[in-house]
């Protein structure tokens, strides 16, 4: 564990993905000014890189005020530039948070570390966000002119608790920004979690990974390996991927299988129709959803929910369903993943 708490700054180049793919060669250049630009004003203010994120930074500082400052000096320097003109301009969201962390060979981990690249996550380029620890401790200690912007409490992914969260305001900065891109900004109906899920990091990519390429996925393992747990962190981290949101249904209390639909249209706030039979009404309803369904506990149920899987997932085709039980379904296009 660090001695002193320390200030985690992250940085996020908006749209970047969309760049490289449809203009690589003026983002290759963009990318390289936008490095050269972030690590020079980064190390001036006392801070050190500790990797890069893709297209974004993960830096340390020792005061909670360079941190902010160097986030405020990035701003104002990618926004003065002169970028190319098929990329037009570079927008950076920020995320700053001060707490403690375990340094390994360089680098920085816990639940501090990672509260920091949420602030970032939740923000929009141009923005620079800070946790209430980070905002409590520079607010005496601003940048000339700045001030801070309390934007309440918000769900982060991932973290137990809400946060609340402000923003870094200058005369330079735009002001006005989208809501947050926090849980509550999504069509959902995830718990909230008792703890902040920790570890896993290698398991959640590869469900995400597994996501992408598949409509049914199925978490296999045995009772008290966590497979809910870990189906509800992948689905905080890609709610935002699903238009139509992503939503939980428990089906460890039912023992009446033919009740499987029903309660899928209630975790759905599906209503049923007088003479129509609910799963008529259910696909229907999820017939063009771009979503996300989660069906936990399985087990003793298997046989009946595979029938329902498979009826959804013919006739809404932009469905996706994914599982957790003790065995797989058995049904065309399913992929499986051992826990």
């Amino acid at each position: 564990m660090s001695t002193h708490p320390l200030t985690f700054l992250f940085t996020d180049l908006e749209n970047s993905t969309l760049f490289w793919e449809n203009h690589p060669e003026e983002m290759q250049m963009a990318s390289a000014r936008h490095d050269a630009l972030m690590r020079g004003i980064i190390e001036r203010h006392g801070g050190r890189v500790v990797k890069m994120t893709g297209d974004g930074f993960h830096a340390v500082f020792e005061a909670p005020s360079d941190g902010v400052a160097a986030a405020l000096a990035g701003q104002q320097a990618i926004s003065a530039e002169h970028w190319p003109a098929a990329i037009e301009s570079i927008k950076v969201r920020m995320g700053l948070h001060t707490g403690e962390s375990q340094e390994r060979a360089g680098d920085y981990y816990g639940a501090d570390v990672n509260l920091a690249a949420r602030m970032a996550d939740i923000g929009h380029g141009g923005q620079v966000l800070l946790s209430e620890t980070t905002a409590t401790l520079v607010r005496k200690h601003l940048p000339q002119e700045c001030t801070l912007s309390d934007l309440g409490e918000h769900r982060l992914k991932g973290i137990a608790a809400s946060e609340r969260v402000y923003q870094l305001c200058h005369p330079s900065l735009v002001a006005e920004f989208p809501p947050l891109r926090s849980l509550a900004a999504y069509k959902h109906n995830l718990p909230r979690q008792l703890s902040t899920f920790v570890g896993r990091g290698k398991e959640i990519a590869e469900v995400k990974r597994l996501l992408q390429g598949t409509r049914l996925l199925t978490l296999l393992g045995p009772g008290g390996t966590g497979k809910t747990r870990l189906m509800l962190q992948v689905a905080e981290e890609v709610v935002g991927d699903y238009a139509d949101g992503v939503w939980l249904v428990e089906l460890a209390p039912l023992t009446d299988p033919e009740l499987i639909p029903d309660r899928v249209a209630a975790a759905l706030n599906v209503q049923g129709q007088r003479g129509r039979p609910i799963l008529d009404t259910l696909t229907n309803y999820l017939r063009h959803k771009d979503l996300l369904l989660l069906l936990d506990n399985v087990e003793h149920l298997v046989r009946e929910s595979a029938e329902l899987a498979e009826h959804l997932l013919t006739h809404c085709l932009s469905l996706k369903i994914l599982v957790t039980g003790r065995e797989a379904l058995f049904i065309a296009g399913e992929t499986t993943l051992q826990i």
